[in-house]
């Protein structure tokens, strides 16, 4: 059987960077490729799918046919998680990009693998599908008969919520795993494989505490984006030692002398912060090794947008793109200020916060800088209210002190049959009928009636909320 990649005359080969899971094994394929994890014991993270008799452990290691749908943050583990299923397990494996592959494609697999299981020595396919979600309604259409009957093992990879994404058919045909983002220790525990591993580097180079602290921060939980900038960093290690050797100078890294062993032989060669910021093109905003300027500025982020000092947020926003910060990262704080901090201020805030984030997803950094810096002008601008806050967690602390009373009869569910005889929507008044739009009647359960949760200020465009709302407590109470 095959571990490798399967194509059937005239399928396109994968489009993703670093190329398909069949070239991991040749010297030049990628660093993040070349380290790909051969089995289940060398996956980092995602423990919550790794325990004894979870369904992941009894695909590869049970060799149990079931469709799996792989959705998480891009280099979470999702094509590490296919390549082990296509080393582990005795099937023949095929590897499809929804970016290029159409219906003709998905059907040829799948008639292939059809045939195949009617061989005498019956051979089962695993079809993994990359970026499913670019796939239309009529491709993924085109996978139900394979997996419905079980033709084909689906292995499915999604950054995007595939309850929006994926249509529900193939949803409910397959069991949905949820990737997580990698942890620093985690993203730590590749870049040591990385250095001393074979198909690594090898144990050629040496990565400095500053710079694997910074290429922590800059890879923002994403294994990929991590191996890519470390092999751009050893190369650019490797051009400044023979740099030096072709002065005259024969030690191979550390800006000091002395690079060279006891023994007579050469230590690996260093890769220091610099050599890593010329790698990437990126200069160091040092943070502390424990974190707390990270939180620190983050934090002087969303309390200038509160306090309306665009030009310090705009200042932190810089400071943080240019530490390497996640900007997926950047974008939740700025969704939770415009809710937090401006509410209903200026309503359009949070549309701005999540178009912002939204864009962050589609077209990534650089470029998305300019949106996170106009959802940050826009915050930092905007009339500013707390009620929203204050509003939730104030009827929350009422449901936690044991105030939730029955729901008044007139609002209960009058849809089913006999729920009138028992009173269910009797003398529901239906607020339309009124020509002011609101009736006099009670809405919440008598141990909260007439309190006040959301109490509006007077500022930005919250003053018209206040005004209608006073006239609308008046209208609701007087009963």
């Amino acid at each position: 059987m095959s571990d490798g990649l399967f194509e059937l005359p005239g399928l396109p080969a994968s489009s993703r960077g670093g190329g398909s899971l069949a070239d991991a094994d040749h010297t030049s394929a990628p660093l993040a490729v070349r380290m790909r994890p051969r089995s289940l014991d060398e996956l980092v993270g995602q423990q919550h799918l790794l325990s004894p008799g979870s369904p992941l452990r009894r695909l590869v290691e049970g060799d149990q046919p079931m469709s799996l749908l792989l959705w998480g943050p891009p280099g979470t583990g999702k094509t590490t998680i296919a390549a082990v299923v296509s080393h582990a397990t005795n099937r023949k494996f095929v590897e499809l990009s929804a970016v290029t592959a159409g219906v003709k494609e998905v059907r040829q697999v799948i008639d292939a693998a059809r045939r195949d299981l009617t061989r005498a020595d019956t051979v089962e396919t695993v079809l993994f599908i990359d970026e499913v979600h670019r796939f239309t309604k009529a491709q993924q259409d085109a996978l139900l008969p394979g997996v419905e009957n079980r033709w084909v093992t689906l292995v499915a990879a999604t950054t995007e919520n595939p309850f929006f994404s994926v249509i529900s058919p193939l949803l409910s045909r397959s069991l949905l795993l949820t990737l997580e983002s990698l942890t620093d220790d985690d993203i730590a525990v590749l870049l040591d494989r990385a250095l001393t591993d074979e198909r690594g580097l090898n144990g050629e180079f040496e990565l400095a505490d500053d710079a694997k602290d910074h290429l922590l921060r800059m890879a923002g939980g994403d294994a990929r984006r991590a191996l890519t900038y470390l092999e751009a960093a050893a190369g650019g290690a490797k051009a400044r030692a023979a740099e030096k050797r072709a002065a005259g100078n024969t030690s191979a890294g550390k800006s000091d002398e002395g690079r060279t062993a006891e023994t007579g032989g050469e230590l690996p060669m260093l890769i220091d912060l610099k050599t890593l910021e010329t790698a990437v093109d990126r200069a160091a905003v040092r943070y502390d090794r424990a974190g707390d300027q990270h939180y620190d500025v983050a934090s002087a982020l969303i309390k200038s947008i509160r306090g309306s000092d665009v030009d310090a947020a705009m200042h932190y926003l810089a400071r943080m793109i240019e530490a390497g910060e996640d900007p997926r990262f950047i974008a939740r704080r700025l969704v939770i200020s415009a809710s937090e901090d401006i509410g209903m201020g200026d309503p359009t805030a949070l549309g701005v916060a999540v178009a912002a984030a939204e864009a962050v997803q589609l077209i990534g950094m650089p470029e998305a800088r300019i949106n996170l810096a106009q959802a940050v002008v826009a915050l930092a601008l905007a009339p500013k209210s707390n009620a929203v806050i204050l509003a939730i967690d104030a009827a929350i602390a009422d449901v936690r002190a044991g105030k939730v009373g029955p729901v008044p009869a007139h609002l209960r569910d009058a849809h089913y049959a006999g729920a009138k005889k028992i009173g269910h929507g009797s003398s529901y008044q239906y607020s339309h009928n009124d020509p002011r739009g609101v009736v006099g009647q009670q809405y919440a359960p008598d141990v909260v009636d007439k309190v006040d949760y959301y109490q509006p200020t007077r500022r930005g465009g919250e003053a018209a909320y206040a005004e209608a709302l006073a006239k609308i407590r008046e209208i609701l109470r007087k009963r």
